[in-house]
């Protein structure tokens, strides 16, 4: 038997295990860089004010940090994928972490993969599976928003590129979380030592842009950028993702071959003699297993939250027709244009938020599946005390991340403005978002309690509430098919009217939800 015996075998059940999750990711970064080609060409229907555009944007440093330099000041083209080509390499990138995370370490945690590994299936065989199937998603991502983007006018040949420039971040990360399955012992510990590598490359890639041009070329994301879709179409950076690539997956073949199922190559840090206090409790112990992931979701958005505050004030000139103004104003947002910018952007870190209460809440089912949760309740320990001692933490870490986001962007804001009362204004708007979350984490709670095997359809929720209520206005979609979403109900702040029937309603649906997901777990067996 060769080390890749069992390869067809693992691809096909991880596509039939991902059969929600690829085609809604999919799904979303294609639909989303296809409308923004489609609104870019009526929000600057002259060549004179897409260079206008262009020039504010280049000469915005918090932009530029955020999302790049547009590299064409004549291209409507760049400046259209100019956020969708950034947004898309940092989501395909986590998409490519989760599924190798996912279909190696995770399975190992979980004890099947050494079941799997019993019969005619190489040592070999998970790693090169999972790699095979981030190669086939982002193939078809790549060839799903390249005609999308040839359909809506845009040149072809850009349009590969762009297709190209996700497919090569995607790759590159791929191959950096195998290697990091294999350093960490446990599957959180691999992806968040991924997810750190990856936040080391945007901070390289910020740097690079605004201040060391040539920096950029050590950040694997900057190499989507400088493939400069529509702006000479630079293919053989394609190729500098593919040696990489190339080379760090073979460390981390060469990882597989030299460490033990089930052990890590770098040691486990021994833990203290007796337990504290704050471990005494369900509540204590989820807190403690949520502290470190919500400490670095916090940590990233308060950094976002620090170029939306600097950017704000800036965006006015980017938005050179009444066109580009109404677009903020259905994403989120009335009255002033800064306004409106800052209600539009709190409510992208609205949809982020949630994806976090999401994952805080599935931590439950990951305890279920590794076996932990059946040792914790042989112990006079109630089930819905402990399910609830996850979802209090996923609830108030949504208002922790947000309030992080909302205090960041207000005191720079404020300090821009000479006004103090700004940070009020935007840590409001930030914290109002939190009910949309909570309603996404009693839904997973609610499907976890009654089907654990379909937990991971939350993720499918979010990908549908975003379409209908971020993406609706955009699309065109019937308001009532719009208002199914629960972002579709937070209020537009700052510069809208707040009203606290539509926070109270999300947060009784979310209760609901919740109450019902624990009364299905208290029914069931565990596993």
């Amino acid at each position: 038997m060769t080390g890749l015996a069992g390869v067809g075998a693992l691809v096909r059940l991880a596509l039939r295990r991902d059969r929600v999750l690829l085609p809604s990711w999919i799904a979303v970064l294609a639909l989303v860089a296809i409308s923004s080609a489609a609104a870019t060409g009526d929000l600057y229907p002259t060549a004179a004010s897409v260079v206008r555009a262009v020039g504010a944007v280049n000469d915005t440093p918090a932009m530029v940090a955020l999302y790049g330099r547009v590299p064409d000041v004549g291209s409507l083209g760049a400046l259209a994928m100019l956020k969708p080509l950034a947004t898309g390499a940092l989501a395909v990138a986590v998409l490519a972490i989760v599924l190798v995370v996912r279909h190696t370490r995770a399975e190992e945690d979980a004890g099947r993969l050494e079941l799997v590994q019993a019969g005619a299936v190489g040592r070999f065989a998970p790693l090169t599976a999972a790699l095979v199937v981030v190669v086939g998603a982002n193939a078809v991502l790549g060839a799903v928003t390249a005609v999308g983007l040839g359909a809506v006018g845009l040149p072809v040949a850009g349009s590969v590129a762009v297709a190209l420039a996700w497919f090569a971040v995607a790759l590159v990360f791929a191959a950096v979380a195998g290697v990091t399955a294999q350093l960490v012992t446990g599957a959180r510990a691999a992806t968040g030592l991924a997810v750190a590598l990856l936040g080391a490359a945007f901070g390289v890639r910020a740097v690079g842009d605004t201040a060391a041009p040539w920096l950029s070329w050590a950040s694997p994301l900057a190499w989507a950028q400088q493939v400069r879709p529509y702006a000479g179409d630079r293919w053989w950076v394609g190729g500098l993702a593919v040696l990489t690539a190339a080379v760090v997956s073979t460390a981390a073949y060469a990882l597989v071959a030299r460490r033990d199922l089930g052990g890590g190559l770098l040691p486990d840090r021994a833990g203290p003699a007796r337990a504290g206090r704050d471990l005494r409790s369900t509540t204590g112990l989820a807190w403690r297993l949520h502290r470190g992931p919500l400490l670095a979701w916090a940590a990233g958005f308060a950094a976002y939250g620090l170029v939306v505050g600097g950017v704000a004030a800036d965006v006015g000139g980017m938005l050179t027709s009444d066109q580009a103004r109404q677009l903020f104003a259905e994403l989120g947002g009335q009255g002033e244009l800064t306004d409106t910018v800052l209600a539009a952007m709190l409510g992208i870190l609205g949809v982020v938020a949630s994806v976090y209460g999401v994952q805080a809440t599935l931590r439950a089912a990951a305890e279920e599946n590794t076996g932990r949760a059946a040792l914790l309740l042989s112990a006079p320990v109630g089930r819905l005390r402990w399910a609830a001692g996850h979802l209090a933490a996923a609830c108030a870490g949504v208002v922790v991340v947000l309030v992080s986001a909302g205090l960041a962007a207000g005191a720079v804001h404020a300090v821009r403005t000479g006004d103090a009362g700004q940070v009020g204004r935007v840590v409001l708007g930030a914290v109002v978002q939190a009910p949309a979350g909570w309603v996404l984490a009693g839904i997973v709670l609610a499907v976890y309690g009654a089907a654990p095997r379909l937990a991971a359809a939350g993720w499918g929720a979010v990908v549908v509430f975003v379409l209908l209520g971020e993406l609706g206005p955009l699309l065109g979609l019937p308001g009532w098919l719009s208002d199914l979403s629960p972002y579709a109900h937070v209020p537009h702040l700052p510069g809208g009217q707040f009203s606290a029937w539509p926070v109270a309603a999300l947060a009784a649906v979310a209760a609901v939800a919740a109450f019902g997901g624990l009364l299905a777990l208290r029914g069931r067996d565990l596993g």
